[in-house]
């Protein structure tokens, strides 16, 4: 058995400012990877354009001519980041022994892909790369991010604390990961249900390269809601219970100043069953009907609207 091809997968949206400064680091990491021995010289990078508007693409194509190490994925629109990341480790699951994702800014620390090997080579189909500080995240990311990480726990969801989409899968593990058909993504939870023996890699993030974020605060409110809502059944068990009782309330003042506390009695009731009219020779209820209460009219409505007849 000879190395293990790997695989380096890229998810790329509107990169062309940092694109040019950081393909060479990939390219070095998968020749040095090489000449350790670590890995086949048929290792690729795997770059997968997420609809960008600019000129990533032409940029991935370029890089592809030049060297045969550097391989494109192009998506037809804007998928979001996730999907582009799996349409990724899709494709190089039948062409790869291992894969390695990693964010295209350069602010994950690519030298810890040299630990990330060396565990998969002790047998681990899953090593994750988790910052050991955030230093370079202003208060707000760090305290909301801390924060989401802890609401995950609380909800019951297996996720791995400062771990982002940073991590190396064996093929074992992409086959696993691909049996999923979750529609809304959330890899990072997702990762930690295929199983098999893991372990987890520390590293220090650096500075955005170039270019700007393009996770701003919207973006990772829905993408936290998404991760939440995806693998936790407890919220849905809270809105459930939240609505039991809004029932329950509703029923107890029903049954204390409701119907029959508004002056209504029962045969005033049976004049108001849906679909039947009031009798004809008595005034007091004529032209109330069914219809009122399917309208959501109140007890009080109801009975003062009875009085003007």
């Amino acid at each position: 058995m000879g190395n293990p091809i790997l695989y380096i997968v890229i998810p790329c949206y509107n990169e062309e400012a940092v694109l040019p400064l950081t393909s060479g680091m990939f390219l070095k990491k998968i020749k040095d990877l090489a000449a350790a021995g670590k890995i086949s010289d048929k290792s690729r990078i795997l770059f997968v354009n997420d609809g960008s508007k600019d000129k990533t693409w032409d940029i991935i194509r370029s890089l592809a001519e030049a060297d045969e190490h550097y391989r494109g994925v192009c998506l037809s629109r804007n998928r979001g980041h996730q999907n582009a990341l799996l349409a990724g480790l899709m494709t190089a699951k039948d062409l790869a022994d291992v894969t390695i994702s990693i964010d295209c800014d350069g602010q994950d620390d690519i030298n810890a892909m040299d630990a990330m090997i060396d565990e998969y080579l002790a047998g681990m189909d899953v090593v994750y790369g988790v910052r050991s500080k955030r230093e370079t995240d202003t208060w707000f990311k760090r305290t909301t991010a801390e924060g989401f990480y802890k609401v995950m726990k609380a909800l019951g969801a297996d996720v791995v604390f400062n771990h982002a989409d940073y991590r190396l899968l064996s093929k074992r593990a992409l086959e696993g990961l691909a049996e999923f058909r979750e529609v809304n993504l959330f890899l990072r939870g997702l990762v930690p249900l295929v199983g098999y023996r893991c372990s987890s890699v520390y590293y220090e993030r650096a500075e955005r390269i170039a270019g700007e974020s393009h996770y701003p605060l919207k973006k990772m409110l829905a993408f936290a809601f998404d991760g939440i809502t995806s693998l936790s059944v407890k919220p849905l068990r809270l809105i459930t219970l939240a609505g039991q009782l809004c029932r329950h309330h509703r029923h107890a003042h029903h049954k204390a100043g409701g119907l029959y506390g508004n002056g209504l009695d029962k045969h005033d009731l049976r004049h108001l069953l849906p679909g039947r009219r009031a009798a004809a020779g008595d005034r007091r209820h004529r032209g109330i009907c069914g219809q009122d209460l399917q309208r959501n009219k109140s007890a009080s409505t109801l009975h003062h609207q009875r009085d003007d007849v």
